[in-house]
């Protein structure tokens, strides 16, 4: 489930004022290309992210921002942007073509930001596994995919998700862009998995994965549950040693000639039924 949402900003507070900077050696351009390069965050922990929207879902769910950045171009979004930042952050403009070199879009809208991440611990997770299930991504590449389990998962009431080896930064901006700002609110978690099912086998929570075309049919399975729903990747599906570890296969119907479902799209109606018979059993 999502966290509260902040109190909007104080009026009285004093609101950013816009500084040009036209270096490219600028150390605060420099940090923002290079967490965009790296699809990481940071050493101060910052998330780099891209648009206007973005950036206001990153204000909307109370991240502390560390720099805004806006292309000379896009100086009149400023204006919707600064009543919204303090003071206290670092509101730059660049021209256009070093905006530009220094974000991932070919394209970009004029804005990005350093934004601090709210990191949870895995225990924080387990914690809520009472409240909603708990999403575990197994070696999934597409960053795409990976924004839309993110979105899904706040969506239908997760509790958190975990990202095992292989799997894309959550960082990466298609992921955060995909994600629509629940990368923000969500508690992602990266892990070994192998370690994960210890700690999750001593809680007697329940563990599924999902297969193209054998297992349980979704809606006959047992789902309202503490449950753990391992999601694998893309052709290679959840790993052949996980499979043997779950408790559960289940497979979503669908007709024969389609060979499987994009990742994000059965992470979806699994959270999706999942949700459902949570909300039937009360």
């Amino acid at each position: 489930m999502s966290q509260p949402r902040p109190a909007a900003r104080p009026r009285h507070e004093t609101p950013a004022r816009l500084r040009r900077v036209e270096g490219r050696h600028n150390s605060l351009v420099k940090e923002l290309r290079s967490a965009f390069t790296r699809a990481e965050l940071t050493e101060a922990g910052d998330c780099a992210i891209e648009g206007l929207r973005i950036v206001e879902e990153a204000i909307r769910s109370g991240l502390r921002l560390h720099a805004v950045f806006f292309s000379e171009s896009a100086e009149t979004r400023a204006e919707r942007l600064l009543p919204q930042i303090g003071a206290h952050v670092e509101t730059v403009v660049l021209p256009d073509k070093l905006f530009s070199s220094a974000v991932p879009s070919e394209t970009p809208q004029g804005v990005a930001a350093l934004v601090r991440y709210r990191q949870n611990s895995l225990e924080d997770v387990l914690g809520r596994i009472q409240t909603g299930p708990v999403v575990a991504v197994a070696g999934l590449q597409d960053p795409g995919n990976l924004g839309t389990i993110l979105r899904s998962a706040e969506a239908f009431g997760a509790a958190g998700v975990l990202l095992g080896e292989g799997t894309v930064s959550p960082f990466n901006p298609k992921a955060v862009r995909g994600s629509a700002g629940s990368i923000f609110r969500m508690p992602v978690i990266r892990v070994k998995l192998g370690e994960a099912l210890v700690l999750l086998r001593e809680r007697e929570v329940r563990l599924i994965a999902t297969s193209s075309h054998k297992g349980r049919s979704l809606p006959e399975a047992d789902l309202a549950r503490p449950i753990v729903v391992f999601i694998g990747g893309e052709g290679a599906g959840v790993p052949r040693d996980m499979l043997a570890k779950v408790d559960e296969i289940v497979a979503i119907p669908h007709a024969s000639q389609v060979e499987s479902l994009n990742a994000g799209v059965a992470a979806s109606i699994v959270l999706y039924e999942i949700a459902r018979q949570r909300a039937r059993n009360g």
